[in-house]
């Protein structure tokens, strides 16, 4: 059975409540839904989501790369070859990782589709549940504390908070950061998992400083996702060797040769596998791999995206496992949708749909 067209889709999908980081402040969901469909009309779904910040794609370029150059190679080809047309897609072009990771993650979605089994079973897999964390987004102390008391009384008990980012009038960027997380302590209880995100927003320095500041406070932080910029692999080995919390490369890290330099620099104690930096499924199951090799730990994230992103990466973790909960709570931020079925939350925990593929369609 060939594949018989792809076609994409932008779509601006509002946030219930704004998403701030030390990067980015975000109201919409902006993104790129990719359908690839076989003779028989079945439709596979991937989403190559906006971030400009972070992988530097827009909807406008991941669209001329799915229409231009993706669409053309994959018409024609057997829809139920996904190795060979993923390896095809990761070939075709350079960097352009969300539109690869949404050609990927449609091809895979339309072979479950057509074995009629989920996705998390074509993967290898049986879970239909897994944990999820939720986040903070960076604000002033008092928004904070009623943020986490919030939502550990929705059931979450791993919170992401966003930090590094200063607020007005704020000289001290740490000292600010180590107070905020006194708050949300206090409001979520002994009990509850706190891991920091700053978005590459310290210093060497400064992340150094906050973090040995929360450490002597008793704040007991779980983790700290990419604490300097992206680039600086030296700073975050010198973070690294200078504190007891684990560091977490995200930005840091979009494939193989990435991970394999922060291995080799000993610069991080974990990695953060997102299908939108590493290029879809495939590259991310190579991540792992790679990071159980040298004993690095790994957890799953999203982007701003919706179920479709979010639906495939909760496939992968159910599938394959992570060593810390992973980050999956990017469609828990929807005001609306304009898909229908997929994924839903319950609490903390992000539910599959018992249906082929993703379980998702389009109107």
């Amino acid at each position: 059975m060939s594949i018989a067209a792809v076609r994409a889709r932008p779509v601006s999908v509002p946030l219930h409540t704004p998403f701030v980081t030390a990067l980015r402040t975000a109201t919409t969901v902006e993104s790129l839904l990719v359908e690839v469909v076989d003779a028989d009309g079945r439709i596979g779904l991937g989403e190559a989501p906006q971030v400009w910040k972070v992988t530097g794609d827009s909807v406008a370029g991941a669209r001329a790369c799915v229409e231009e150059i993706l669409a053309p190679l994959l018409v024609g080809r057997d829809a139920d070859d996904v190795a060979g047309n993923a390896r095809a897609v990761a070939a075709a072009v350079v960097r352009n990782t969300g539109a690869r990771a949404a050609a990927d993650v449609a091809l895979h979605d339309l072979a479950a589709r057509r074995l009629g089994v989920p996705l998390v079973r074509l993967l290898g897999g049986t879970r239909l549940r897994v944990p999820t964390d939720v986040t903070l987004p960076a604000g002033d102390a008092d928004a904070l504390h009623a943020a986490a008391a919030a939502r550990v009384a929705e059931g979450f008990r791993v919170l992401k908070v966003k930090v590094g980012k200063s607020g007005p009038g704020e000289r001290d960027a740490a000292a600010a950061d180590i107070e905020r997380i006194r708050r949300i302590r206090a409001a979520a209880g002994p009990e509850a998992r706190i891991r920091l995100d700053a978005n590459q927003g310290w210093t060497p320095r400064e992340a150094v400083r906050a973090i040995r500041g929360m450490q002597d406070a008793g704040l007991d932080i779980e983790l700290v996702e990419q604490p300097v910029p992206m680039h600086d692999l030296e700073g975050l080995a010198w973070v690294s060797d200078r504190v007891d919390v684990p560091i977490l490369a995200d930005e840091a890290v979009f494939g193989v040769r990435d991970l394999v330099e922060v291995i080799r620099r000993r610069a991080a104690d974990m990695v953060n596998v997102k299908l939108a930096k590493c290029g879809g499924l495939g590259p991310a199951r190579t991540l792992f791999d790679l990071a159980a090799a040298h004993d690095i730990g790994t957890m799953v994230g999203s982007m701003m995206e919706t179920q479709v992103g979010v639906g495939a990466a909760a496939s992968l973790v159910a599938a394959y496992g992570t060593t810390v909960v992973s980050d999956l709570d990017a469609a828990w931020w929807l005001a609306s949708t304009p898909l229908t079925g997929g994924l839903r939350y319950d609490g903390a925990e992000v539910v599959l749909p018992d249906e082929p593929g993703l379980g998702l369609s389009l109107p």
